[in-house]
């Protein structure tokens, strides 16, 4: 069930937070998680804004300082589900062409969800970690990409070790496609786990870029030890 809490301080009106009360047979996870939902103003303006998640907000924000989603950009996005990411790229990237005089670029994700359709995208289902997985986005890319986007995640166990060495894995797993498919200057953006096993990934990464930058974006749960590493300027 849930209810408004009410405000009766008098001083005027103010966001009220939403309270949720248990229900028979929900965990006290699933409360707080729905909770947290219900008062996220990120969930609440990426449903006003028709976006398909707040992920959305934190592309946004890289982009805002990194200025990577340009027009005429080919981009590949790996783990793109639900499809937020997408649809910022589609936008700024003019993918599907509504900026006269801009140039068009391409945006091909990929991931072992099903994503509904976004129109100027190509989305696969795939899971990048399957043999040759590697092989097939290179030949559904035809060519070279200008930025390599990884919002990848493997199920959480529980055990907060476990997890950051499964989305590192992921994390250099993209890593490495990108060298593969990125042109001269091109960028890599991905999310990491805080917990120690990121050095790796960053030592890797300053060998083929010029800068790589370590970022917590605004609309980042504080709570989370998530982490956004965007590396420009990529050597070839």
């Amino acid at each position: 069930m849930i209810e408004k809490k009410k405000n009766t301080s008098g001083r005027g009106l103010r966001d009220l937070q939403v309270r949720v009360k248990s229900a028979k047979g929900r965990k006290l996870s699933s409360t707080l998680w729905l909770k947290r939902q219900l008062n996220d103003p990120y969930v609440a303006r990426a449903t006003k804004e028709g976006y398909r998640g707040r992920a959305a907000f934190k592309i946004m924000e890289l982009d805002d300082k990194f200025r990577f989603l340009v027009p005429g950009a080919r981009i590949v996005d790996l783990g793109c589900a639900p499809g937020g990411w997408c649809q910022v790229a589609v936008k700024r990237v003019n993918a599907s062409g509504d900026k006269q005089g801009k140039r068009i670029g391409t945006i091909l994700g990929v991931d072992l969800q099903e994503v509904d359709p976004i129109e100027g995208c190509e989305i696969h289902l795939l899971d990048f970690m399957e043999d040759d997985a590697d092989a097939k986005v290179k030949a559904w890319l035809g060519g070279k990409a200008d930025v390599v986007l990884s919002d990848m995640a493997a199920s959480a166990s529980g055990h907060k070790q476990t997890d950051h060495i499964r989305i590192m894995a992921l994390c250099e797993t993209a890593a490495y496609f990108a060298f593969d498919v990125l042109e001269e200057g091109g960028t890599f953006v991905a999310k990491v786990l805080a917990g120690g096993a990121e050095g790796d990934l960053q030592k890797l990464l300053k060998e083929k870029f010029t800068k790589v930058h370590h970022m917590k974006p605004p609309s980042s749960r504080q709570d989370s030890s998530e982490k956004f590493v965007v590396a420009t300027g990529f050597r070839g």
